[in-house]
């Protein structure tokens, strides 16, 4: 027995850490995978289904390797990327500090996050001197923070409980890599974040997120480029996100945030330092005024279309063109203040790369790459993403010599992970397939309900509300129903709030992890949710007996990233709803069924209210995708399955 294989055994340091700890084959096989991709530098694509325990079967193998290295020149440095902040933190905070404990390893462990989640005492500083009006809550918030920054050693911003994730001040006392005046800036020795790096930089292993990751390997921070070529193995928790994070972090993107931003700076700098200087402040005033212009020319709901298509009109290209002339007059004025102080010089840095991304986006001729945009309440981005980043990401793979493990719950598709490795490059990696441990034949039911209204149809949301009904009454509220569009999730709240007694919570009243802890200590409440909801929410037990899901996710065929993807694949003479469209649906619903069964005694219902799943032939790949459930078409089935539930849970 290798030691890697005594840790997961019945005498191993797993069953000395946590109680109740039975070994699991999968969760073996696939630790001594990832120790061989580590030891011999190569790549691994694993899925492991819910319950494999894919988190330590990674961990083990990564901190153990450190620790049977005696010699300082054989210590590998080990990267772990997870696909959220929060799994980031629950991986670094109750995780690591598990199996290093039971290891009883030395071994330096540390978090990196981006720059946006670390204190800047430098705009900390600045805002104190210009912060003008507050409301109430951004006054409460600023005095929290200004308390906070005389005691906090790490300056990470996720220690601050008492001040909303949401606060709008964090925007003025953080820094971007725009406004970041790196080593001009005052308070350089103080820096949270260069602490931050450096202890990333001498640590043995780095825990990070899947954005950190990618700005880092597309350059597109500077100053921290030096940690991950470093690195002899990386490992990505969730990798199913990669190819979309990877695409966005290869292009490139212009905002009026960023102008907005630039010109906020701009106008706080004239009132405390330059204020001779009236033209700054004017000018800085006319570009903010036409990124309104501009955003206002767009549809007031939040959308995304073609960049390339809103350019040849001839509202979008005048309105796009006065920002151009605003921003050039800017650069003119700026330009005139420059060696007045190290802030309006990082301002005119900033000036000239938007200009360049405002000609980027201007030549939207280019082949092989989307031109899109999409808007928020207030403000417009524009996207430059390339089509495909197999090659580059592929390159750099092989450039590394580095081992590379890539593992999710979701990452195959008909029990094959080409979609994946194509979409990454990496088609000559190994591969695993692991099954979850979980009987889901006697813990869940799949039900298909017969009779429904096409997906379009005016009669849908009732009829779903109709489904809903009597399945939240069977299970007393341990309901929770995933929308692919926010629209339907509206529609049918509506009609269950006039219908049933139980309280409804919708995503948007509150923060997500809010939400979830009201949904959880409540027995009664319903939750209604879409796009992040689908995937990272863990609910265990009987809190959560019936997942609901409206439609098969397939992304909407207006997406310009989608269509210019599947414009490429036929260019090639390929089928872009086989190799795009229906690989990304079968991954999201897969996401989306695994809300359910979370532990060896969870129990549930899955509804799918789509019969797409049984008269298109398409199905069978969703189907054959799914765990091995039981299934039926009757809703009274389902019904009678979450009344044994509830009745074992009032004993």
């Amino acid at each position: 027995m290798t030691p890697i294989e005594h840790a997961f055994s019945e005498s191993g340091i797993l069953s000395q850490a946590i109680k109740g700890y039975q070994p699991r084959q999968a969760q073996i096989d696939m630790a001594l995978e990832v120790a061989q991709a580590i030891e011999q530098q190569k790549s691994l694509i694993v899925e492991a289904g819910t319950g494999t325990g894919k988190t330590f079967a990674y961990l083990i193998p990564a901190l153990y390797i450190n620790q049977v290295s005696t010699k300082l020149s054989e210590k590998k440095k080990i990267i772990i990327s997870t696909g959220t902040k929060n799994l980031q933190e629950q991986l670094f905070h109750k995780d690591i500090p598990l199996i290093r404990k039971a290891l009883k390893t030395n071994a330096q462990i540390t978090l990196l996050k981006g720059r946006a989640n670390y204190l800047c005492l430098y705009r900390l500083d600045q805002f104190k001197q210009s912060r003008g009006q507050l409301d109430a809550q951004s006054l409460s918030d600023f005095v929290n923070v200004q308390t906070w920054a005389t005691q906090t050693r790490s300056g990470d911003i996720g220690e601050l409980v008492n001040v909303p994730e949401d606060s709008q001040l964090f925007p003025h006392v953080t820094s971007t890599l725009d406004n970041c005046l790196g080593k001009d800036c005052p308070n350089v020795k103080e820096c949270f974040l260069i602490d931050a790096r450096q202890k990333a930089i001498d640590a043995d292993v780095v825990v990070v997120n899947h954005h950190l990751f990618f700005a880092d390997m597309a350059l597109k921070d500077t100053g921290f480029g030096e940690l991950i070529p470093n690195a002899d193995a990386i490992i990505f928790d969730e990798a199913h996100q990669l190819p979309d994070i990877a695409s966005e972090y290869f292009g490139e993107a212009f905002s009026t945030r960023q102008l907005n931003d630039l010109c906020s700076d701009v106008i706080q700098i004239y009132r405390t330092s330059l204020t001779d200087v009236k033209q700054l402040g004017k000018a800085a005033e006319k570009l903010q005024r036409s990124c309104q212009t501009f955003r206002l020319q767009f549809e007031h709901d939040p959308e995304r279309g073609n960049w390339r298509e809103k350019l040849k009109q001839h509202a979008f290209s005048k309105t796009y063109a006065d920002i151009k002339a605003d921003l050039d007059f800017l650069y003119q004025v700026i330009k005139l203040c420059l060696s007045r102080n190290e802030a309006i010089d990082n301002c005119f840095d900033r000036i000239v790369e938007l200009l360049k991304k405002f000609d980027l986006m201007a030549d939207v001729d280019k082949f092989g790459i989307s031109f899109w945009y999409e808007t928020t309440r207030n403000h417009v981005v524009l996207h430059q993403t390339p089509l495909s980043v197999a090659e580059k990401f592929s390159d750099y793979v092989k450039e590394s010599h580095a081992g590379w493990v890539f593992t999710s719950a979701t990452l195959a598709v008909d029990q094959g992970f080409k979609h994946f490795s194509d979409q990454l490059g990496i088609s000559d990696s190994s591969q695993l397939l692991l099954d979850s441990p979980f009987d889901y034949h006697q813990q869940s039911q799949l039900v298909i309900p017969r009779y429904l209204p096409e997906p379009h149809h005016s009669d849908r949301a009732e009829a779903l509300a109709d489904i809903a009904k009597p399945l939240i009454e069977a299970s007393k509220g341990a309901c929770l129903l995933l929308f692919t569009s926010y629209r339907m999730m509206h529609l049918v709240a509506e009609i269950l709030e006039e219908s049933i007694e139980n309280p409804i919570l919708i995503q948007g009243q509150m923060g997500k992890r809010k939400l979830l802890d009201t949904f959880v200590e409540q027995d009664d409440h319903v939750l209604l949710a879409t796009a992040s909801f689908w995937e990272g929410v863990d609910v265990r037990g009987d809190k959560l007996t019936c997942v609901i899901i409206d439609k098969l996710p397939f992304a909407s065929p207006d997406d310009p990233l989608l269509q210019a993807r599947g414009e490429d694949i036929r260019r090639q003479n390929g089928d872009p709803f086989s190799e795009l469209q229906l690989p990304q649906a079968v991954i999201a619903l897969k996401q989306g069924v695994g809300r359910l069964i979370r532990d060896v005694k969870d129990t549930g219902v899955l509804v799918i209210c789509d019969n797409r799943l049984v008269n298109r032939p398409y199905g069978q790949v969703f189907l054959k995708s799914l765990p091995e459930m039981k299934r039926s078409r009757d809703l009274n089935s389902a019904i009678k399955f979450l009344e044994r539930i509830s009745t074992k849970k009032n004993y």
